[in-house]
C-alpha cells in the first residue's frame, strides 16, 4: 500500500472509539481529508465534527468516499457491514487500527502502555510529564485528558506515547523502546479463550521491547520471572522488594502526598491531586518512565502535581471545584469511572471508600459485554458488595449479540448485599430523585462502567444540584 505520508483521502469505520478518533484526528493535523462512520452520535463525534471531520451515523454507501486513499476500522465493526463489505470487495486498502498505529510508530521512540487497567491513567500521566516539562511527545491515547481535552497531541519530537491495547492482540504490533505492563488480570476471554493466553500474549509484547529498552512491570504479576530479564524493572504502591516503590503515603485534601525510591534514587513530597490510592501506584509507574528518560526531579514533581486526571477515572463530578478538595466535599460526593472489570472496581470503590469513609457508599454500575457479564459475575457481585446501595444497569452489548440466560441479573443474585436491584436508566434517574433528600450530607454516589452510561452524568448532576 501507499507511504502514509502520501495519502490524502483517509476514511474510518467506527471513528467515534476512542483509540479510532486520535489516530483521526493525527491524520487531520496532518493536512489529511478525514471523515468516518459510527453507529451513534456521541459527544466525541460531536467534537470531531466540531474540529472538521465528517462524520455520519448510518449505513450509506452514498456518504462513504468512493476515493478513500485508506480505510481504517475498528475489530468492534460487524464483518457484514456494508461499508466495510464494499471497500474489501472493491479492493481498497483497508487495515485495522493496530496495523495503522504499528506503522505510524514505526520510525520514533515508543512508550507503550499495556494492562487490562490502568494503562489509560499512566499513559496519560507519562504523556502529560513529558508534555509538561518541554521535552515533547506524540500522544494516542485511550482516555481524554482533562489537561488539554483531548486523546491526541502532536509534537516535533519524534517520541510517541501509545496506549497499547491488548484487545484482539492489537498491542503485538508495537515496537516499544519503553514498555510498560500495569496488569495482566484474566479479561478478553472471548478473543483469548483462557488466561494463560492472555499472558503468553503479554510475554510476547514485553520481548517486541527494542534491544537497550526498558520494561516496566507492576510487582507480583503472574509469570513475572518470564519476562526478559535484561532491562526489566519492578513498580509497585509501597512494596519496597520492587524496583521502584512510592513510600509515606499521605491523604491530604481529596488526594495524596508521598515519596519515590529507586534504589539511591529518591523524589520526597510528590503531589498527586487524584483520588483513588491505585492511581498513586499509576503515578509511580508514570515517574519511573519518566526517570528513565532523564527528565528533571523538579520538572516531574511540577508535571504531577499540575495533572488533572483523565475523563472518566476517579473523575469528580460532585463537588465541583479543585479535584473533590475535601473540605468541600460536606454535601453528596459525586465520582464518575470507568470501571468494567471486577479488579477495577473493587480498586475504584476501595479507593472512594479510603478517601469519604464516613460516607455511605452508593453505586450504579453498568455491565459491559454479555461474555464478561458471565465469565465473571462472581467476581463483579464480590466487588460490588464493597458498596452499601448498588443499582445494576442492563448489560451494555458493545460489539455483542445476546447470550441466554446472561443479564445484570446474573451479578445481582450472586451479591450478598441486599440492598441492589437491576432497574433501568429512566428508572434510576427518577430513583435518584426521590432519594437525594435523605443523601445530601453524608452520601458517596459512584457511576460506573465502560458503555454509555456517561450519558447519565449531567442528568445525575442536574438532579443532584436542582434546589427542591
Amino acid at each position: 500500500m501507499k507511504d502514509l505520508t502520501t495519502i490524502k483521502n483517509v476514511y474510518f469505520l467506527g471513528i467515534g472509539g476512542i483509540g479510532m478518533s486520535s489516530l483521526a484526528r493525527y491524520f487531520h493535523g496532518q493536512g489529511k481529508k478525514v471523515s468516518g462512520y459510527d453507529k451513534t452520535e456521541t459527544t466525541l463525534t460531536q467534537k470531531l465534527v466540531a474540529e472538521g471531520i465528517f462524520v455520519h451515523y448510518d449505513e450509506d454507501l452514498k456518504k462513504a468516499p468512493s476515493d478513500a486513499e485508506l480505510v481504517v476500522y475498528t475489530p468492534a465493526i460487524p464483518k457484514d457491514h456494508r461499508e466495510l463489505v464494499f471497500y474489501l470487495e472493491h479492493n481498497y486498502p483497508v487495515m485495522k487500527r493496530s496495523e495503522v498505529l504499528g506503522k505510524i510508530t514505526e520510525h520514533s521512540f515508543n512508550v507503550c502502555v499495556a494492562g487490562t487497567h490502568g494503562k489509560t491513567t499512566v499513559s496519560t500521566m507519562i504523556a502529560h510529564i513529558l508534555k509538561d516539562s518541554g521535552f515533547g511527545c506524540n500522544a494516542f491515547l485511550g482516555g481524554i485528558s482533562v489537561n488539554y481535552n483531548s486523546n491526541f497531541w502532536s509534537d516535533a519530537k519524534n517520541v510517541c506515547v501509545v496506549e497499547a491495547d491488548e484487545y484482539d492482540r492489537s498491542f503485538l504490533r508495537l515496537s516499544p523502546d519503553i514498555a510498560v505492563i500495569t496488569a495482566m488480570d484474566a479479561d478478553h476471554l472471548d478473543i483469548y479463550g483462557s488466561v494463560e493466553e492472555l499472558e503468553r500474549a503479554y510475554l510476547e509484547f514485553s520481548r517486541r521491547l527494542k534491544p537497550g529498552g526498558l520494561l516496566l512491570t507492576r510487582f507480583g504479576l503472574q509469570k513475572e520471572n518470564e519476562f526478559r530479564t535484561q532491562g526489566h524493572k519492578t513498580y509497585s504502591m509501597q512494596a519496597s522488594a520492587a524496583d521502584v516503590h512510592a513510600g509515606d503515603i499521605r491523604i491530604e485534601n481529596g488526594g495524596y502526598n508521598f515519596d519515590m525510591h529507586q534504589g539511591a534514587w529518591n523524589l520526597k513530597n510528590i503531589r498527586l491531586n487524584m483520588g483513588g490510592l491505585h492511581n498513586v501506584e499509576n503515578a509511580v509507574a508514570a515517574i519511573g518512565v519518566a526517570h528513565g528518560m532523564e527528565i528533571a526531579d523538579e520538572k516531574i514533581i511540577l508535571a504531577v502535581a499540575s495533572f488533572k486526571g483523565v475523563k472518566r477515572r476517579f473523575e469528580y463530578i460532585l463537588p465541583e471545584g479543585e479535584m473533590g478538595m475535601a473540605e468541600k466535599a460536606q454535601g453528596i460526593v459525586y465520582i464518575d469511572d470507568y470501571a468494567h472489570h471486577p479488579e477495577e472496581l473493587r480498586a475504584l470503590i476501595g479507593g472512594a471508600r479510603n478517601l469519604f469513609p464516613d460516607k455511605r457508599c452508593v453505586l450504579i454500575f453498568q455491565p459491559h459485554l454479555y461474555s464478561r457479564t458471565r465469565d465473571f459475575a462472581d467476581g463483579f457481585a464480590a466487588s460490588l458488595d464493597l458498596a452499601d446501595d448498588v443499582v445494576v444497569l442492563p448489560i451494555y452489548p458493545a460489539r455483542e449479540k445476546p447470550i441466554a440466560g446472561v443479564d445484570s441479573g446474573l451479578i445481582v443474585a450472586r451479591m450478598k448485599n441486599h440492598n441492589a436491584r437491576v432497574i433501568n436508566m429512566q428508572e434510576t434517574l427518577e430513583w435518584i430523585e426521590q432519594s437525594k433528600g435523605k443523601w445530601e450530607g453524608k452520601t458517596l454516589l459512584v457511576t460506573a462502567g465502560a458503555g454509555d452510561i456517561d450519558r447519565m452524568i449531567q442528568p445525575i448532576k442536574q438532579i443532584l444540584t436542582k434546589k427542591n
